[in-house]
């Protein structure tokens, strides 16, 4: 259990704040559908996978960040569908625990929208988000209209995004656009290219070998003897 000094404003006397264990354990509710599991595990692995050599963020998916020593849980508030904390160490966690990381909030945080978060997380999150977090870029996905939208922080309010000639929303903070591809939202690189998935490139190299393959043999070479 940590203790740390705060001061009373009106009295002038210094306290001492007793904050909870910094090992707490999530506790979200149950994904809304498979759907929703699918769009968080895509975005979690691909990032993942393209920053595979950083190792100064974390990235998680349906886990709750704990960022008051007197937070109480409610029915209107959970942790975020998907986030990204920028600067810190790249290693598991149980929880966010803001006060055990130098009052890290996330960088990025993505709401994958349904019937019955929707208005939570268009309202009371996103409020959140911008007046307690000060997350710089957030955006909400609903995985079966394919709503998109993005805000960025500016001057303490969040600032609708404008999509480019795509459809593509541009994240300051990750330094890749997000947009909808195949009915699910993913990352683009700046010169818009789709980042991929670990499946998605196996096929592309066993297409590439497919074709060198074919082209060896219009040569008649036979590509198993090589």
């Amino acid at each position: 259990m940590t203790i740390a000094p705060e001061v009373n404003a009106q009295a002038g006397i210094c306290q001492d704040v007793i904050f909870p264990p910094s090992e707490i354990y999530s506790d979200e509710p149950p994904l809304e559908s498979d759907l929703h599991l699918e769009q968080i595990m895509l975005l979690l692995q691909c990032l993942k996978w393209l920053w595979q050599d950083r190792n100064d963020f974390y990235a998680a998916g349906n886990l709750t960040i704990y960022y008051s020593p007197h937070q109480s849980k409610s029915e209107f508030f959970r942790g975020p569908d998907f986030f990204v904390v920028l600067g810190c160490e790249r290693k598991n966690r149980k929880s966010w625990v803001v006060w055990e990381e130098y009052g890290k909030y996330p960088n990025v945080i993505v709401e994958i929208l349904s019937d019955s978060t929707a208005n939570t997380d268009k309202g009371l999150k996103k409020t959140i988000y911008q007046d307690t977090f000060r997350t710089p870029d957030y955006f909400w996905f609903d995985p079966y209209t394919l709503e998109l939208a993005g805000f960025h922080l500016l001057d303490g309010e969040y600032q609708p995004l404008q999509s480019n000639e795509r459809g593509h929303l541009w994240s300051q903070q990750l330094g890749l656009y997000l947009g909808v591809h195949e009915g699910l939202l993913r990352y683009f690189t700046p010169d818009y290219q789709l980042v991929p998935t670990l499946e998605e490139i196996a096929q592309q190299a066993q297409q590439q070998a497919a074709r060198l393959a074919a082209k060896l043999r219009e040569l008649n070479i036979n590509p198993d003897t090589i």
